[in-house]
């Protein structure tokens, strides 16, 4: 009997509350009143790349991106696997917004930022959904690299200024505001840009996703506010970019399932010699692999994200382990589906084009699913190391 009860224990505390059953519905609806295949084509064309006004709701109306913040910095509470829930679906309906660069990254490291005047002014408006942030940091496979720092910044009397460039920044064509390490005469810093400040020149990138914009970023003595020295700035962007490769794991366990989705409708409804091509066996196991891979990627995502919100796991293992597992499953899942659905598939015209487009794009941001495997194993030796006693000889 205490096994059965400790058995029914661990299922209940992996299964998601009414809560966030209805926060997922609620994001869902929204999903489809604002992010159609017809919007998402409208706005990848347009300058800003989203709806501004529907970014507003689903910061004002709808709470979620004060997911993870407390309610003292005027955040919703809550934690990261809540926010996984609403990126997932926000990822499964290609919803085009700063998702990446606002949500996943600049808001996890303005929290994770000592107190201070600065903190609370920039963190206030991007909850509320009225400004958006980009994460101008550099990063090796999901890893802050200070040795990467291209912005140097001066500091004067008054204020502080940085001159240098910042390549492929996400979300930084239109972002309000920029998070950006530049190194100083103590270390590597982390500072607040206002966008529109003097100084600040925005190169919107040709990129294979339409739906995600990047942009390169140069200043040129332009106004920085500080937001943590040399004692913090390493640790804070270490801890968005974790943050930030879950929540992207879980917007690629978001696209896939819609993948999936997509790719059982069809097989149910196209018929080849007078019959399903779902009732073939080559169909039948491409998708049944299709399954597993998605079972295991969203497995992988929300353990991702109760660790790092719970701390019950290194949060470097397991956010490598989860972009691990889902660029992997996402682009496969991508791949399979184009081919489950023939000569349509590879039609620019068909949506499929769209989320294939976004697989092999989310690859190259914070890491490929190879690069994550070598830090795993990395990190799995130095745990092996550290708990093995040398011998010493003794003659």
């Amino acid at each position: 009997m205490a096994d059965t009860d400790q058995t029914r224990n661990a299922s209940e505390q992996f299964a998601f509350t009414p809560e966030q059953q209805e926060l997922r519905t609620a994001i869902r609806g929204f999903c489809a009143e604002h992010s159609d295949e017809a919007t998402i084509r409208q706005l990848m064309e347009s300058r800003p790349a989203f709806d501004q006004k529907a970014w507003t709701r689903i910061g004002s109306e709808l709470g979620v991106l004060g997911l993870g913040v407390p309610e003292e910095l005027d955040g919703s509470g809550g934690g990261l696997v809540d926010a996984a829930i609403v990126v997932e679906e926000l990822g499964a309906a290609l919803f085009c917004g700063p998702v990446f660069g606002t949500l996943a990254l600049s808001i996890p490291a303005l929290v994770a930022a000592p107190e201070s005047p600065v903190r609370t002014e920039t963190l206030g408006p991007l909850v509320a959904g009225t400004r958006t942030a980009a994460f101008a940091v550099p990063e090796q496979a999901g890893r802050f690299s200070a040795n990467a720092v291209t912005v140097r910044a001066t500091a004067s009397p008054d204020t502080w200024t940085l001159t240098g460039t910042v390549e492929q920044v996400v979300d930084a064509d239109t972002a309000d505001t920029l998070l950006v390490a530049a190194t100083g005469a103590d270390g590597v810093s982390l500072f607040v840009v206002d966008a529109t400040s003097a100084g600040v020149e925005r190169t919107i990138l040709s990129t294979m996703d339409l739906t995600r914009p990047q942009a390169t970023v140069r200043f040129v003595d332009t106004p920085a506010l500080l937001l943590a020295g040399p004692r913090h700035a390493n640790q804070i962007c270490q801890h968005a970019l974790q943050v930030g490769s879950v929540l992207l794991a879980a917007e690629q366990v978001g696209a896939a399932q819609h993948l999936l989705d997509l790719s059982v409708a069809y097989a149910k409804e196209r018929l080849q010699f007078g019959r399903p091509i779902g009732s073939f066996q080559a169909v039948k196991h491409r998708i049944a692999d299709m399954l597993v891979e998605q079972e295991h990627a969203r497995s992988a995502a929300y353990y991702a994200a109760w660790a790092l919100q719970d701390g019950s796991d290194d949060p470097a293992l397991a956010a490598s382990i989860a972009q691990a597992t889902c660029s992997a499953a996402f682009t496969r899942i991508a791949t399979d589906t184009v081919q489950v659905h023939g000569g349509i598939g590879f039609t620019w015209e068909h949506q499929t084009h769209l989320y294939f487009k976004r697989a092999f794009t989310d690859v190259a941001l914070l890491g490929s699913a190879e690069e994550h495997r070598s830090r795993i194993a990395e990190l799995v030796l130095d745990g092996m190391t550290s708990d093995y006693e040398v011998p010493v000889a003794t003659g």
